[in-house]
């Protein structure tokens, strides 16, 4: 095993002196209930996300928390994560029980917490400044496909009817209720020839978010 290991080192190119955390990384649940890779997985996660979070807050200085905040979620959600697994080649080295035989594309869960497990193994063996220099390596093609501009759903809808009917969507307040330390709010918007939509939210700022959301939903906009 340590030989083939030392090959997916290799492959990957990175230097990593504990071999056996490199093991422990690559086993599945199914293969060892007792040593395998979720506690890893835990610690991969977080270290994807200060990564991940570092290189946006530098990259987009002029952004929103909120729109930085849906580059994140996309850049380190289980897809994204499976399909950087996936090109490393890490099937191949995944430690699996004998009720499954072979990784395929399809086990995104299974891929995305390797390639986190992965991750935290880097980080305990070589440190934060190392195992951050892999992530952005993997994550290259995927950070460059960030620069594409994301709308909020507001946004996304008040453009829509501006292009469309040269009108705003018109928001309402229609409920508000619960202490002010926690309170809910309940909005309508609409526009031209569409039905009326609601949000909640805890702001009326977030009820608003929703409400668009889906009426953008409801009129076949993707979000």
């Amino acid at each position: 095993m340590k030989t083939n290991l030392d090959k997916f080192a290799k492959e990957l190119n990175i230097k990593i002196k504990n071999i056996k955390l490199l093991e422990n990384a690559l086993t599945h649940k199914s293969a060892n209930k007792m040593y395998n890779n979720e506690k890893l997985e835990f610690l991969g996660d977080r270290v994807l996300g200060l990564t991940i979070s570092t290189k946006l807050y530098e990259l987009y200085p002029n952004e929103t928390e909120g729109i930085l905040d849906k580059r994140f979620a996309k850049l380190v959600n289980k897809n994204t994560c499976a399909q950087v697994a996936w090109s490393t080649g890490i099937k191949d080295y995944i430690l699996l029980g004998d009720s499954k035989k072979k990784i395929t594309i399809q086990d995104e869960k299974i891929l995305s917490d390797c390639c986190e497990a992965l991750l935290g193994a880097i980080y305990l063996d070589k440190g934060f400044i190392y195992v951050s220099k892999v992530i952005l390596k993997l994550w290259e093609n995927e950070l460059k496909k960030s620069t594409q501009t994301i709308l909020d759903s507001k946004t996304k809808l008040q453009e829509h009817s501006l292009k469309k009917y040269k009108k705003l969507p018109l928001y309402k307040l229609i409920d508000s209720k619960g202490p002010k330390h926690n309170p809910l709010f309940k909005i309508s918007v609409s526009i031209k020839n569409s039905k009326t939509c609601f949000g909640l939210g805890n702001s009326k700022k977030q009820a608003e978010q929703d409400a668009a959301s889906n009426l953008l939903k409801y009129i076949n906009i993707d979000k």
